[in-house]
């Protein structure tokens, strides 16, 4: 029975992507696309609860939407509506009374309305200023009522709707900026600042200081790295533990006598203080050959001023 069930779900899956009207679809982005009012969407049952997660979805991504219950609408929510909004109503069958009740009142108030349906043949198509047709076979449901595959196509055309209109209007800043808490958030508000190691954190020494005398400090402060001051506390270098393996392996252990400034790295990379630390790790991952782990913080003078590590940008949670 389950194997039958799977083969159903994808030959009414195929009838749908075979059949949709890409032309409808196109028309309805370009409209929403250069709308200047709110994108609101309303259902009502298992097709209320699509509109309400296609809202939400459409929202996070910086496009003025919400979520509109037709029941509370006309008892007073439909204020919300304003000349210019949009109302996308989903319904399967285009009869449900609630829904036919609103689109007048939508009209009074100088909305448009577009409905998602799967059946041309309707009172709601009939009312409404654009339709977009799903192509539906029957549900999933032996009885074919119980809503399945027609939840499914009304998500599926509400993602499309989506990522369309995110093609058109996206600002992956704005996308950022609207989820605060969570890697997403934190990706746009923790600066390298935020996570800097400073003061006596950060592993340093003069490039005259012998290989053999800076051991502790590049070993004791567990950075995998120590930073070579130059005057005014500019950075001059960065010398690495990787440095001194392949220091020791070519030089062996006469390497420790040496100074530090003629082995140091002279072409560093670094970053600076108010930098995302998101964007400081993908710095530091950018070349697949050469990854690095750590990176000098820098003043707009040189002068050292942190030290980021990749471990604690990972640590953080991004």
């Amino acid at each position: 029975m389950l194997k039958d069930l799977i083969n159903k779900q994808r030959l009414y899956t195929e009838f749908f992507f075979a059949n949709i009207d890409i032309e409808s679809i196109e028309k309805i982005v370009h409209f929403l696309k250069n709308s200047t009012g709110t994108i609101i969407f309303t259902g009502v049952g298992k097709s209320g609860l699509i509109a309400k997660k296609i809202a939400l979805t459409i929202a996070s991504i910086g496009i003025k939407a919400l979520y509109l219950s037709a029941m509370d609408a006309v008892h007073g929510d439909l204020g919300i509506v304003f000349p210019g909004d949009t109302v996308l109503i989903f319904s399967k069958s285009g009869e449900s009374d609630e829904l036919i009740d609103l689109i007048p009142a939508i009209h009074n108030k100088g909305g448009t309305v577009i409905s998602i349906l799967c059946t041309s043949k309707s009172r709601i198509a009939n009312a409404s200023d654009h339709i977009v047709l799903l192509p539906f076979q029957h549900e999933l449901c032996p009885f074919d009522m119980t809503p399945t595959m027609s939840t499914i196509f009304q998500m599926l055309f509400g993602d499309l709707l989506t990522v369309a209109l995110m093609h058109e209007k996206f600002q992956v800043d704005q996308y950022m900026l609207n989820h605060p808490s969570g890697r997403i958030g934190k990706r746009m508000i923790v600066k390298v600042k935020d996570l800097m190691l400073t003061g006596s954190r950060i592993p340093l020494c003069t490039s005259q200081d012998l290989i053999k005398n800076i051991l502790t400090e590049l070993s004791g402060k567990r950075c995998g790295c120590i930073l070579i001051q130059g005057e005014d506390q500019t950075l001059a270098g960065i010398f690495t533990d990787g440095d001194l393996g392949r220091l020791l392996q070519r030089e062996g252990t006469k390497a420790i006598e040496f100074p530090i400034g003629e082995v140091m790295t002279r072409n560093f990379r670094f970053t600076t203080p108010d930098v995302l630390a998101w964007n400081a790790m993908k710095e530091m991952e950018m070349n697949k050959d050469k990854r690095i782990t750590v990176l000098p913080v820098l003043t707009p003078k040189n002068k050292i001023i942190g030290l980021i590590h990749l471990h604690d940008i990972i640590a953080h949670g991004l």
